[in-house]
């Protein structure tokens, strides 16, 4: 909450025009070589899909899954008539080369295709995920399998076509390793692609009267097809002659599963993400294909009551609603050892946990459309392990209080933790309005305020007091006393003032003092340490103060690394300690999108560049793109929607939605989403930017007002309760219909509709009645 008021809140157009998700895609090319995870919610394991439609089922990515290490398999598809095919050859294996393409079907289930053309053949698999019976997990350790269908998607008539057309299957060990550098971000260890385990099949041909199965030794199962499949199957056993040039070799199992070259020609395989007992896998491959897909269908199906959905006239936009969802879900784990559920930060690289982004996933998107008992489940794990991880600074002492990373997901602990865990648990009581829930959490809640309390009164770090000490606040590990670790923790306390008063609770005039100095006392130190900062000019002649990432502690390297605007003073803003008219702001603001390091600045290429702002978002991490709550709160129109579709066309990819975490680097994760997610739910339903106030329509995108178009927020969580908003646009644009109903549990002081530029000309209705802006302002007080 910004402490605004509704007349501070007037349209600030830009001069240049306005952006769209067209417009964006221009600035930004398509996400290269990505992964994205098929899985099911809260496995312990998940499958992933790589560009090439190579499917990586390795279960030990973490410490919690050493038990099963050597136990996966990698499975590559080379579509050729042939068998006698030399993987080698095929650059798509290796790196992104535009040949397959990918997106997702029309299921409630998550269902993944891949497509390669090839000879004058379409050739496509479609995979998604199952476990048996396809219910809820419950240890995390259940039999997870793939299913995957291999189908002659489409043929070129005109041209002479083989009879038997087909896939090679190329199975190896898992050799991947993963980087956060563009084009450098996939590498396969060649070294390690040998299977360890001698493959057989169970029959020398497959005429369909019989399942086929691949054999491990000791007679578990690796793969294999269903009964009655119309199709030929050829095994290979892995090259031996060396006396053959590399590029020619085969020196893995292959099968080739040949199709009679017919447009809809298909066949199934099933792939165990573990070597499977040869009975449980029976009974999953008696099931088939469709029968498993109607289980996770009806699975993935099943929504919660209080869950959003969102229509917008950008088909990409709602998209990514729905699929980040998805993705957040299967980005997660129950741990069979302990019982908890978790989430992850990725699905195959970060497979643990660092907290600080997971709660951006958690408030920014999977509460904010109303997964309300989803979030819980996964923050039971921080209330039990309070106070059980040091803080990470060697001025603190172990607390009752500090909230951390659970010591099995641990990756590396930041400060901020203990802010966005506290922020995310009162968040979330808000967001839900679940009175359980909030008792529950309550002392959780105490013992954290508690903490920060405490650690402000900690004297003697050599840092500025009344401030918490240095500590570790990135994956740099340096202790600094550091804006981002300061702004989480604020923004945390501030969080927890807030339910306190609507819980009426006996400390909340307490905490909301401690707030108060909290803020006034960071605000002073950074003025301070401001005044000792040297300066520099912009090309306009303006001199600015360069703003530090830390008030003390930090080395000359803090402000060249990338991490300097993804974890430094832009954040103030969202954190609440500063306002975005603050002169040091906007400073700090200038500095990245004009500074002199921007002469240097290479666009879309390595990360780790001296950072700039890059069509208003991060030049290294999209997703800590702190600058578009300075243009939200000032009602920047263009440079809030510059980065909101920037986010959208350049942190998503256009084919699966997964995120990345530096364009061109790690994906299979939900790292961006949220940010572009709860951008878009607050340019029209927006519970943020003034206390106890709802605003409407504020910063909502031309795209969506156009005419004869029409969007749908129906049952958005806010603060105040669920509300459902709509609107549509005549065909000649004369006039905008909203709709607008609310369940609210507290109602605010003020709701407040803003008639955006792009309707400004038009006639306005609220339920049917009109709506007259006051005074020419835009805007109306409903």
């Amino acid at each position: 909450m910004f402490g605004l008021t509704a007349g501070d809140l007037d349209m600030k157009i830009s001069s240049h025009a306005e952006p769209d998700f067209e417009t964006a895609c221009s600035w930004w090319n398509d996400l290269p070589a990505v992964w994205t995870p098929v899985g099911w919610p809260d496995h312990l394991f998940r499958f992933n899909v790589f560009w090439n439609g190579m499917i990586l089922a390795q279960p030990d990515v973490n410490r919690r899954t050493q038990a099963w290490n050597g136990l996966g398999v990698q499975v590559a598809f080379i579509p050729h008539f042939t068998p006698d095919v030399a993987a080698n050859l095929y650059a798509y294996l290796r790196q992104d080369d535009g040949m397959v393409t990918q997106g997702w079907l029309d299921h409630d289930a998550p269902v993944l295709w891949s497509e390669w053309p090839k000879d004058g053949v379409l050739y496509r698999h479609q995979v998604f995920a199952h476990v048996p019976g396809g219910g809820a997990i419950a240890s995390g350790d259940e039999p997870l399998f793939a299913w995957v269908r291999l189908i002659l998607e489409d043929t070129c008539s005109a041209l002479p076509l083989e009879d038997v057309s087909g896939f090679n299957v190329i199975i190896q060990a898992p050799h991947v390793s993963t980087r956060m550098s563009m084009r450098d971000n996939v590498i396969f260890m060649y070294g390690q692609m040998d299977y360890p385990r001698a493959l057989a099949p169970d029959s020398d041909a497959y005429d369909g009267s019989s399942a086929f199965r691949l054999l491990e030794d000791g007679g578990k199962v690796r793969m294999g097809l269903p009964r009655g499949q119309n199709c030929r199957v050829v095994f290979n056993p892995p090259e031996s002659d060396e006396s053959k040039p590399y590029r020619q070799r085969q020196p893995w199992y292959r099968l080739h599963v040949g199709l009679d070259t017919l447009k809809g020609a298909h066949a199934d395989l099933l792939i165990p993400m573990l070597p499977c007992d040869r009975d449980v896998f029976d009974r999953e491959l008696a099931l088939g294909f469709d029968a498993a897909l109607a289980e996770a269908d009806a699975f993935w199906g099943r929504t919660p009551h209080t869950a959003a959905s969102v229509s917008v006239p950008e088909t990409f936009i709602a998209g990514a609603f729905r699929h980040s969802v998805r993705l957040s879900r299967v980005i997660s784990e129950t741990d069979p050892a302990t019982g908890y559920r978790c989430k992850l930060s990725g699905s195959f690289t970060y497979a643990d946990l660092w907290t600080t982004p997971m709660a951006m996933d958690l408030t920014m998107m999977m509460d904010v459309l109303g997964w309300h008992d989803t979030v819980a489940g996964y923050l039971d794990v921080f209330k039990r392990e309070q106070g059980t991880v040091k803080p990470p600074g060697s001025a603190y002492p172990m607390h009752p209080g500090y909230l951390s990373t659970p010591a099995a997901y641990k990756s590396v602990d930041w400060l901020s933790d203990n802010g966005a865990v506290l922020y995310t648990i009162c968040e979330h009581a808000l967001l839900s309005g679940d009175e359980a829930f909030a008792s529950r959490f309550l002392d959780t809640v105490i013992h954290s305020c508690e903490w920060i309390r405490d650690a402000r009164s900690i004297t003697g770090h050599g840092g500025f007091e009344k401030i918490l000490p240095p500590a570790v606040a990135t994956d740099r590990g340096t202790e600094i006393q550091s804006v981002w670790a300061a702004g989480w923790n604020f923004k945390g306390l501030a969080a927890a003032v807030r339910l306190l008063r609507r819980l009426d609770h006996p400390r909340a005039d307490e905490f909301s003092a401690e707030a108060a100095s909290y803020k006034a006392d960071f605000v002073k130190a950074l003025r301070l340490k401001c005044a000792h900062m040297p300066s520099w000019t912009d090309e306009a002649g303006v001199s600015h103060v360069f703003v530090p990432t830390a008030l003390h502690g930090d080395a000359k390297d803090e402000s060249r690394h990338a991490f300097y605007l993804d974890a430094g003073p832009l954040f103030l803003v969202f954190s609440g300690l500063m306002d975005a008219s603050d002169v040091l702001v906007q400073d700090a603001l200038a500095w990245f999108r004009h500074g002199p390091q921007r002469k240097f600045c290479r666009h879309d290429s390595n990360c780790w560049q001296v950072p700039v702002l890059d069509h208003e978002i991060s030049s290294c991490e999209p997703c800590y793109s702190w600058n578009v709550f300075i243009s939200h709160q000032a009602a920047d129109r263009c440079n809030f929607l510059e980065g909101m579709y920037s986010l959208f066309a350049g942190s998503l990819s256009r084919k699966t939605f997964v995120s990345c975490e530096t364009r061109g680097g790690v994906t299979g994760n939900v790292f961006s989403a949220p940010l572009a997610v709860f951008l878009a739910r607050l340019a029209v339903i927006d519970d943020q930017v003034e206390e106890n106030a709802l605003h409407l329509l504020r910063l909502m995108p031309s795209a969506w007002l156009r005419p004869g178009a029409n969007s749908s927020f129906d049952n958005m969580p806010t603060e105040f309760g669920p509300v459902t908003l709509s609107t549509a646009v005549s065909s000649d644009g004369s006039r905008l219909d909203v709709s607008f109903d609310t369940a609210f549990r507290h109602a605010p002081a003020g709701v407040f509709l803003h008639v955006p530029p792009p309707a400004s000309g038009a006639d306005v209705f609220v339920n049917g009645a009109p709506a007259r802006p006051a005074g020419g302002s835009g805007l109306v007080r409903l």
